[in-house]
């Protein structure tokens, strides 16, 4: 008996058109997290890049829940001594609702070279346009289908 063991050049990707259109922030990182990392595939290996392209439209429409909007905080360092910034989600969300959900998704892959991989195939946009038509991306309804 042998084991089936994938390689890298097995792997067919395909693109996922996700809408966040009124969607909870936790709820559509931790389905794009599985999409991009190949989880809710058969041939998932832990240390291969096996997941699919997403491309996620109307960011700037979703959802967070309780206060969540005006008491998340979101930390980055300049790198210099006293250089600890501090955003809201509300600001974040107003002025770069792309990274609210980069840095939710980010948070669920791997902290590595294999996460970094991962996280290119990951596009993100405000709005309801972009430009990966010629990629022929599905509709995604779920993982609970």
């Amino acid at each position: 008996m042998k084991t089936f063991q994938i390689s890298a050049g097995d792997v067919t990707r395909r693109w996922y058109l996700v809408d966040a259109k009124s969607k909870t922030l936790g709820r559509v990182a931790t389905e794009v997290a599985i999409l991009l990392r190949g989880k809710h595939k058969p041939i998932f290996s832990p240390f291969l890049d096996v997941g699919d392209h997403v491309v996620i439209i109307n960011a700037e429409k979703v959802r967070l829940t309780g206060k969540k909007l005006k008491q998340k905080t979101y930390y980055r360092h300049s790198g210099y001594p006293g250089g600890l910034k501090s955003t809201t989600a509300e600001k974040l969300l107003s002025k770069f609702p792309e990274r609210l959900l980069e840095h939710a998704i980010r948070g669920m892959l791997p902290k590595n070279k294999l996460g970094n991989a991962i996280f290119t195939k990951l596009k993100v946009y405000a709005g309801e346009n972009h430009p990966h038509q010629a990629q022929g991306p599905e509709t995604f309804k779920g993982l609970d289908k």
